[in-house]
C-alpha cells in the first residue's frame, strides 16, 4: 500500500511537471507528439488531432514530447522554430506547475487545519527572552531583518544561526487592547543542558491558529508554498557549505519508507489526518522539485534557460550541438548521481 501511495504521489508531481510543458506548448502553437501518463510501453492510447495521449505500463511519472525539441524541424510548429519567448515560457511552464500545485494544496492545508502563529505563549527564566522583556502574547515579526509569518521561520533560522545573536522585532497589543506597539530587542541564544541545544528562551505552544477568512486562508496558503520553495533553497545552501551529510539526504527508495511510516503513525488520527499529511508531503515535494529543475545545470529546465537567456540576449542560437553535448554529459551525471543516492538509501534502510 505504501509503494502504491508513494508511486501516486511522485506521479501526480512529476505528471503536473509535465502537464506544464503540455499546455503552455498549446498555447504557443507547438506541436506536441506525445503526452503520457506513466512510463514504458504502452498500454492504451488514442489520438486527438496531432496528439498521441498514452497510458504506459509503469504507473509514474509522465511525458511531453514536442515536435523539434531535440532535432531541426521545418515544420513552423517545431519548438526550435517559435520564438525565443515561447520556448522559455513551455520550458518555465513545468517548475510553475510544480508551484502552483503546492500553492493550491497548502490552501487546502491551511483552510483545513490553520497555521502555526509566531505568538508566544510563554518565555523560559534564565534565557535572553525574559531577561529583554518578552511576554505571552508577543508576536514575533522579523528575525535579523528576516519577515517572520509562521513559527517555522524561526525553527529554521535557529537551525541555521543556533549560536548567533539575533535582532528580534515583535509586535505586542497596547493597553487599549486595539493598537499594536513594536518592539526590537537583541537576543543571545544560551545552551541548554536539558534540552541539547541553544535556545533563546520562547515558547510557542505548537498549537494551529484556525485562519479567519478566505483572506487569511489564501495569505498563508500561498506562504506554505513559499516556505517550501524557501526551506529547499536554504537546504541546498547547507549542502554546499557542508552543514547537510550524506545521510540527511533522501532519495526514492528512503521517500517510499518515510511515507510508509508517515501513513502508519497518522492512521489511528483517522482518514483524513492520512490525506492531509501526505498533501502536505506532495506540497514539499512538488515544491522542491521546482527549485530543482529551476537549477542552472544541464539537461534541467534551468540549463535549458540558461541557453534560451543566452539567445534572448545576443539574437543567436547556441550551437545545437554544442548545446546537445553539455545537456548530455549534464544528464549521465545526473545519472551518475541517482545511483549515489539509490544506493545510499539502500545502505540506510
Amino acid at each position: 500500500m505504501s509503494i502504491i501511495v508513494a508511486v501516486l504521489v511522485f506521479g501526480l508531481i512529476v505528471l503536473i511537471h509535465e502537464f506544464g510543458h503540455f499546455i503552455v506548448a498549446k498555447k504557443c502553437g507547438i506541436g506536441v507528439i506525445e503526452f503520457s501518463i506513466g512510463m514504458g510501453p504502452r498500454v492504451w492510447s488514442f489520438e486527438k488531432g496531432e496528439t498521441r495521449y498514452s497510458l504506459k505500463l509503469l504507473p509514474f511519472g509522465g511525458s511531453c514530447m514536442m515536435l523539434g525539441e531535440d532535432e531541426n524541424e521545418s515544420d513552423p510548429k517545431a519548438f526550435n522554430n517559435k520564438s525565443v519567448w515561447a520556448r522559455i515560457a513551455v520550458v518555465f511552464a513545468g517548475p510553475l506547475f510544480n508551484f502552483l500545485l503546492a500553492m493550491v494544496l497548502g490552501i487546502i492545508i491551511v483552510h483545513a487545519v490553520g497555521f502555526d502563529s509566531p505568538t508566544l505563549t510563554d518565555v523560559q527564566p534564565g534565557f535572553s527572552a525574559e531577561e529583554q522583556g518578552m511576554q505571552a502574547g508577543d508576536v514575533i515579526t522579523k528575525l535579523k531583518h528576516e519577515p517572520v509569518v509562521v513559527y517555522r521561520d524561526i525553527t529554521i533560522y535557529m537551525m541555521l544561526h543556533p549560536s548567533d545573536p539575533v535582532d528580534v522585532e515583535f509586535k505586542r497589543l497596547a493597553a487599549d487592547g486595539v493598537t499594536w506597539e513594536k518592539h526590537t530587542v537583541t537576543l543571545t541564544p544560551r545552551y541548554s543542558d536539558e534540552n541539547g541545544r541553544y535556545m533563546l528562551g520562547i515558547v510557542v505552544s505548537g498549537c494551529y491558529t484556525k485562519a479567519q477568512g478566505i483572506g487569511e486562508t489564501l495569505k498563508y496558503g500561498i506562504y506554505e508554498m513559499v516556505y517550501s520553495v524557501k526551506t529547499t533553497i536554504k537546504s541546498l545552501g547547507m549542502m554546499i557549505h557542508g552543514q547537510v551529510g550524506r545521510d540527511d539526504v533522501a532519495g526514492p527508495v528512503r521517500m517510499v519508507s518515510m511515507i510508509d511510516e508517515t501513513v502508519e503513525e497518522t492512521i489511528p488520527y483517522g482518514m483524513s489526518a492520512v490525506i492531509l499529511t501526505l498533501m502536505n508531503l506532495c506540497m514539499l515535494l512538488s515544491a522542491n522539485l521546482g527549485v530543482m529543475n529551476l537549477l542552472p545545470l544541464p539537461a534541467l529546465d534551468g540549463g535549458r534557460l540558461v541557453f534560451l537567456l543566452i539567445e534572448a540576449v545576443t539574437k543567436k542560437k547556441v550551437n545545437p550541438n554544442i548545446e546537445g553535448m553539455i545537456h548530455f554529459a549534464g544528464f549521465v551525471l545526473l545519472m551518475a548521481l541517482m545511483v549515489f543516492v539509490f544506493m545510499n538509501d539502500i545502505k540506510r534502510l
